[in-house]
């Protein structure tokens, strides 16, 4: 069973969505517009959200981007009148999982609440790709994976829990066949200004040479201590 967040203006869509998904062994919110949705959304933090596209005030865009801004992963199908086709591919250029077309068919939803469950399944498995381990002073943060714009939303979350314990040092460190890309590097940067900013020591280890030269690009070798091996770090926290 799944948390579902159903945002419409029409109140009949509301009842009906709210029918079939309970039918459906689903826990159903909802709310008569996108602001009231945001609320619901943050403080009930449900599994899935489904929006109508095309509502009063803020529109069901403005609501999957306000979605997507205070977390990224969350799931999002948005509900198009028939033919809307432009309005979903900007849904989905926005990270939307999927779009269901007004009258909601029943094969149809199924497929697209199968499809966000995929989705979340997947994403929870990836959790297993950052995890934190809390030593004397130091806050280890293991990565196995592969970091991308996909994990910023995890990696946040490991960075803030590590930074609520007052560890005063930080140690990253990359596993064998894990790796970064560009737009994970940048979130990396903005991590360790941070932790530096709240005077948290931050030490690296781990990645190969190109990416310790690329991290030295991006200024972060200045904020950060890096090493090849995490032995080569741990050694250099005792001295």
């Amino acid at each position: 069973m799944s948390r579902i967040l159903v945002i419409d203006d029409e109140k009949a869509t509301l009842n009906m969505f709210k029918m079939l998904l309970s039918a459906y062994g689903h826990e159903v919110l909802t709310a008569e517009n996108g602001e009231e949705g945001i609320s619901v959304f943050d403080t009930e933090k449900p599994d899935l959200v489904m929006t109508d596209i095309k509502m009063p005030g803020m529109d069901g865009l403005q609501v999957l981007g306000k979605i997507k801004s205070i977390s990224p992963d969350s799931e999002v199908i948005v509900i198009t009148g028939h033919g809307d086709m432009d309005l979903a591919i900007k849904a989905l250029n926005l990270d939307a999982t999927d779009f269901l077309n007004k009258p909601v068919k029943r094969e149809e939803l199924e497929k697209a609440l199968q499809l966000s469950a995929d989705r979340i399944k997947f994403a929870r498995s990836r959790q297993k790709d950052i995890s934190l381990t809390l030593e004397d002073d130091l806050a280890v943060i293991n990565i196995t994976g592969n970091l991308t714009s996909k994990s910023e939303g995890l990696l946040l979350d490991v960075f803030d829990e590590a930074l609520a314990t007052a560890k005063g040092n930080f140690l990253l460190v990359f596993e064998e066949k894990s790796s970064i890309n560009g737009a994970a590097m940048d979130s990396l940067f903005k991590l360790v200004e941070k932790a530096r900013t709240r005077g948290c020591g931050v030490h690296i280890a781990g990645l190969s040479e190109n990416f310790r030269s690329v991290l030295h690009s991006m200024g972060i070798t200045q904020m950060a201590s890096v090493y090849e091996t995490e032995a080569e770090a741990r050694g250099g926290l005792r001295r």
